[in-house]
């Protein structure tokens, strides 16, 4: 491989990971408060991208303007779901949640396949085609866009889990439940938030996403994989890492398929998962519970 060759699979492999960071960045916030692992949130974002498909093909509403109305309407599905289902159903067991998780990502997707079948689709826009020379390697428009989006909302989720009231609870609540329930913290009222704001996270996604990829009912399983990755490999419940963690599986993902082909090139991430929990369970960034 020459140095061109090597540029253009890292910059690749950055501007994927950038996306991979903001599926996790919901994933590792819905972990850090509620210490369970969303089996919906794949399906999930399945649902959110099509609700920007039919934004687009509907009511002519760009995929990036659809932001506007998507991190709502996914805060507020997040935070329904959890008030009116997961919260009632779980009687405040983790092991209840993750059930109840799995379980609502098993209807969803038997819906979708019932409502859209199993068909592809995909969206085209006037800057499809455009390309930005980077120097190594010419990258699309919507993928750059894409990226930089990305880490921004990735930032503002940052700034506002660390300097705003409801980051203060938040980080209350997932360093001591009981504590912050005695100082007047109302903590179901937490809990839903941080699962609308994980929600959110995934609106966002699905606006980034529908320009450079495809949706389908199975597309969240493209994604829950590569996103547990992220999270296991960055640390459980740090933001930090899930920025690091997804930048790194994009690299591994672009070279992987560099070298073994296209249709092989994930195997290096399920190998980092792998290797992850071998030999530091805990993560880049993680911390012993």
């Amino acid at each position: 491989m020459d140095l061109s060759t090597i540029g253009a699979a890292t910059i690749n492999g950055l501007l994927i990971g950038g996306i991979y960071t903001l599926v996790a960045c919901g994933l590792t916030l819905i972990y850090g408060v509620l210490h369970i692992i969303n089996f919906a949130h794949g399906s999930l974002l399945m649902l959110a991208m099509f609700g920007v498909y039919y934004l687009l093909t509907k009511l002519g509403i760009d995929p990036y303007l659809s932001l506007f109305i998507m991190v709502p309407a996914m805060f507020a599905l997040g935070y329904g779901l959890y008030k009116g289902l997961i919260g009632r159903l779980s009687s405040g067991k983790d092991e209840n949640i993750l059930l109840i998780t799995l379980g609502l990502s098993i209807l969803i997707e038997n819906l979708a396949l019932m409502f859209f079948k199993g068909d592809t689709r995909t969206i085209s826009v006037a800057y499809s085609d455009t390309m930005i020379d980077l120097g190594p390697t010419l990258v699309s428009l919507p993928k750059l866009i894409s990226f930089v989006a990305a880490m921004v909302l990735c930032a503002v989720l940052g700034l506002v889990i660390q300097r705003t009231d409801i980051g203060k609870a938040i980080r209350a609540v997932a360093r001591e439940r009981v504590g912050a329930r005695l100082v007047g913290i109302d903590v179901d009222r937490v809990f839903a938030i941080s699962y609308g704001i994980g929600l959110a996270t995934l609106g966002a996604a699905a606006c980034l996403l529908m320009p450079i990829f495809y949706v389908s009912p199975t597309t969240g399983q493209v994604f829950v994989m590569v996103a547990f990755t992220v999270v296991v490999l960055g640390g459980m419940g740090s933001f930090l890492g899930a920025v690091v963690g997804g930048l790194i599986v994009g690299l591994t993902e672009s070279f992987g398929g560099l070298l073994l082909g296209e249709s092989l090139g994930q195997i290096g991430i399920s190998l980092i998962f792998i290797l992850i929990l071998l030999f530091r369970p805990t993560g880049l960034f993680g911390a012993k519970r």
